[in-house]
């Protein structure tokens, strides 16, 4: 069989890149640069990456529209406008905790925003989850939180998956998806014994999750219901940061990266860290929700 080819789609050299997410009307990637304070449009087809700067840390990008956006960044969670390029604030929960930062959040299959936080400079578990409901109003729903990562949900929408790269854990909550409210946590996967921290993660469409390692040189798939690790990719860059499926069969895994941290003399053995690649692992994904999803019909 031998291994699935990694492919480098985008050189970006990003200092942390993140969170892609793909658009499946408009055949694009979307993805952030947390540290390099901007999100990007990715078009695999022509290799064209479209930049956009946003000013401060952004975490998280998510679709809601045609040409808009809502970002999870340093001050809360914002618009923004791709066409004005304009940036429009929505709501700041952690307006009284500026040593905090958004980081990733995706969307869950109403259209609601998930994004968690943590601390700028990662010592104390001071992060927390929250939603953005689709009128805007959020609510906090998990906190004592030290580095808030990847989120997925099963195909049954009946548990929602949660990293805690601090603590080297995934858990899982009960979820009640019409509310969007979660309980029960516990551990799922524990990370413990593996190379780096899980990061970013996804889920394909047999229930399998796709973690990405963080100082592992990998991303890995995982059976949540055992815990058990089945399948890893070897990604060439150490600091593999998320994955999401997408291209027009959702067969091809996405992988973003990050150069921190990363000295000069070090940069022989992954000069294109910081990169997008792209890997068919022989299994397809499940779709990227955008934000205000199976509320169409709402806005008369």
């Amino acid at each position: 069989m031998g291994s699935p080819i990694v492919r480098l789609v985008l050189d970006a050299k990003a200092t942390l890149a993140e969170g892609p997410c793909w658009n499946a009307e408009q055949r694009l990637l979307y993805w952030v640069d947390i540290i390099g304070k901007k999100f990007g449009r990715f078009d695999p087809e022509t290799g064209l990456n479209e930049d956009f700067s946003i000013g401060e840390y952004v975490g998280a990008v998510v679709c809601a529209g045609e040409n808009e956006v809502v970002l999870a960044t340093q001050s809360g969670f914002q618009t923004y406008q791709m066409e004005q390029r304009k940036l429009t604030p929505l709501v700041d929960p952690e307006s009284h905790l500026p040593e905090n930062r958004f980081n990733d959040g995706k969307c869950d299959a109403n259209g609601r925003f998930w994004a968690g936080t943590m601390e700028i400079i990662e010592k104390e578990a001071t992060g927390a989850l929250y939603v953005l409901e689709t009128d805007h109003s959020y609510r906090k729903v998990y906190e004592g939180v030290g580095v808030s990562n990847g989120i997925a949900w099963s195909l049954d929408e009946k548990e929602m998956y949660y990293i805690d790269s601090m603590k080297k854990l995934v858990h899982a909550f009960e979820y009640e998806a019409d509310k969007g409210e979660i309980s029960n946590p516990r551990i799922r996967i524990d990370f413990r014994n593996e190379q780096g921290f899980p990061d970013g993660m996804t889920i394909d469409e047999e229930g399998m999750l796709w973690i990405a390692h963080w100082d592992g040189w990998q991303v890995s798939r995982w059976n949540p219901r055992t815990g058990q690790k089945i399948d890893s990719i070897a990604i060439p860059a150490a600091k593999a940061t998320s994955c999401v499926f997408g291209g027009d069969e959702l067969d091809t895994l996405y992988v973003t990266t990050a150069r921190k941290g990363l000295q000069e003399d070090q940069v022989g053995d992954q000069p294109h860290a910081g990169g997008i690649f792209a890997v068919k692992p022989g299994v397809k994904g499940t779709k990227t929700h955008s934000f205000g999803d199976q509320h169409e019909e709402r806005k008369g």
